[in-house]
């Protein structure tokens, strides 16, 4: 844990996606606290077309970022946690602010296994420094 997926409507090359996920990781590690090799992020560059916002109108091309993490963070963490994504998402993928969109999902640690770290993540704690995400 964490898992991080984002929906793109659009294409990117390798590198592109690499400094996307490293920069998505950085942000995650840095304000959630966590070492980031537990961080795992998804880039599904779907192309134009792949992703909507609906509204009043047509529908507009939009990008979505699901955050699946361990519950407990303070909603204002995970609110700096998201303006920050959006600002990545904003520069390196030139995305409109208002067309993105940050979800998330939270878990116990039981429903996180790592087999490269031993088994299931701690439950998150405050105290708990830089463990598990």
């Amino acid at each position: 844990m964490p898992s991080l997926q984002l929906d793109l409507p659009l294409r990117m090359d390798l590198d592109t996606k690499r400094s996307l996920a490293r920069q998505i990781g950085s942000v995650y590690a840095e304000v959630m606290e966590v070492r980031p090799e537990f961080i795992t992020v998804s880039i599904h560059d779907l192309g134009p077309g792949g992703v909507w916002r609906c509204g009043p109108e047509d529908p507009e091309p939009a990008g979505l970022v699901m955050c699946d993490v361990r519950a407990g963070r303070p909603v204002a963490t995970r609110e700096i946690l998201a303006r920050r994504i959006v600002d990545v998402c904003v520069r390196i993928c030139g995305l409109e602010e208002r067309r993105l969109k940050v979800e998330f999902t939270q878990h116990s640690g039981d429903e996180m296994f790592h087999p490269q770290f031993g088994g299931f993540a701690p439950d998150w704690a405050p105290d708990a420094g830089q463990g598990a995400g």
